[in-house]
């Protein structure tokens, strides 16, 4: 908003890099759900360091096979990445290699394109800390790049020419495939060690009740944790600011529960990015009670818990689950009444203020003796 104190300076928006974001709209889908997916790549594109200064929808029956959106479209965007200086594209779906190279064509060499999962594992990659999650995050690039590559050799074209560019580029594209092949399974490899070390560690811990916190990204799981055991998980108001799995001990005095932060889902979250963090991931699978944390101030808190819900069942977590929808303390009187209405058996809380914690706190213990029994 303008004469705002939060919005960016004008020296502040030019060292960001401007993206323009495309998204279609078919013929089933109502075009409030594809502007809601528009604000949250927006979301996801002010994570990675970028500002937004335009976005076009499109209705079509499917995408165009040759550009995605429709060729009239593309010479439209080009025209608006020229009036707001944007060089980066963001597609809100996964784009074909053929798509990236007949777009490029038209909008120019200078122009970046990618698409939502290019842009997730972009975030991933900035997020990672850990040694575990450095090695899935880069095991999900590689599998996201291996079809890829064709594409990013387009400059042999201008360097040999039209005529001899096969040779030259299929020689490097076959030796890049084989040296991301070896990289990928050296990268597996180190996963299946680590997911070993993990079970050893699972066992070590056992006999104790475990509880995994899992929602949808930003929805204030870190926060939650610290607010059950006084930890110091990083907590961030942006997307995917934890990627590795945080475990503490809580206790009542008599009984003892173990409690882990895990990574965050999100609509269309990458199917390589679910299998590279299958040994994180595994903590939700492995534990006897999940909390699906939502949060309550977001228009979609139905559809985020309902999308976490299709994850956990892809990753065979079929467990007793309580939800917890968090953030009340933005909400009114009435939309609070709203949501008790909608999830009656669910946890309203607030991580930020402490109400509800120590009921949760208290019920987390009730069912571990009744899911577990005494330990």
């Amino acid at each position: 908003m303008a004469g705002s104190k939060n919005s960016p300076t004008k020296s502040t928006e030019k060292r960001l890099e401007r993206v323009f974001l495309v998204r279609l709209v078919y013929p089933d889908e109502d075009v409030s759900i594809a502007e809601d997916d528009l604000r949250e790549l927006a979301l996801l594109t002010k994570t990675a360091g970028g500002i937004v200064v335009g976005s076009m929808m499109q209705r079509r029956e499917h995408p165009d096979p040759a550009y995605f959106i429709g060729k009239g479209k593309v010479f439209e965007l080009r025209d608006m990445l020229r009036e707001t200086d944007a060089h980066t594209v963001i597609f809100d779906d996964d784009l074909k290699p053929a798509q990236v190279r007949n777009l490029l064509k038209i909008l120019g060499n200078r122009t970046k394109i990618l698409d939502r999962s290019g842009l997730i594992l972009d975030i991933f990659a900035t997020h990672a800390r850990t040694p575990e999650s450095k090695i899935q995050v880069e095991l999900a690039q590689l599998e996201y790049m291996l079809p890829r590559l064709a594409g990013m050799w387009r400059h042999l074209e201008r360097q040999y020419g039209a005529i001899g560019v096969r040779g030259p580029g299929e020689k490097q594209i076959e030796l890049d495939r084989r040296i991301i092949q070896k990289r990928i399974s050296i990268l597996r490899r180190k996963l299946q060690r680590i997911e070993r070390e993990r079970k050893v560690q699972r066992k070590r811990r056992g006999r104790l009740f475990r509880v995994a916190l899992v929602g949808y990204t930003n929805a204030g799981k870190s926060s939650l944790l610290n607010s059950f055991a006084g930890a110091s998980a990083l907590v961030a108001d942006k997307l995917f600011a934890t990627l590795d799995a945080t475990t503490r001990k809580i206790s009542d005095g008599e009984r003892t529960v173990l409690i882990t932060d895990t990574v965050g889902f999100i609509k269309k979250l990458p199917h390589h990015l679910v299998e590279s963090f299958k040994s994180t991931l595994a903590e939700a699978q492995e534990a006897d009670l999940i909390i699906l944390v939502a949060d309550g101030s977001h228009p979609a808190v139905e559809e985020h818990l309902k999308i976490v819900d299709t994850v956990l069942e892809e990753i065979g977590a079929s467990q007793h689950r309580k939800i917890a929808i968090n953030k009340i303390d933005k909400l009114t009187d009435e939309e609070v009444a709203y949501l008790r209405r909608i999830f009656p058996d669910a946890f309203l809380i607030s991580a930020k203020t402490g109400a509800g914690i120590d009921a949760m706190r208290q019920n987390i213990f009730q069912m571990a003796e009744v899911l577990k029994g005494e330990y």
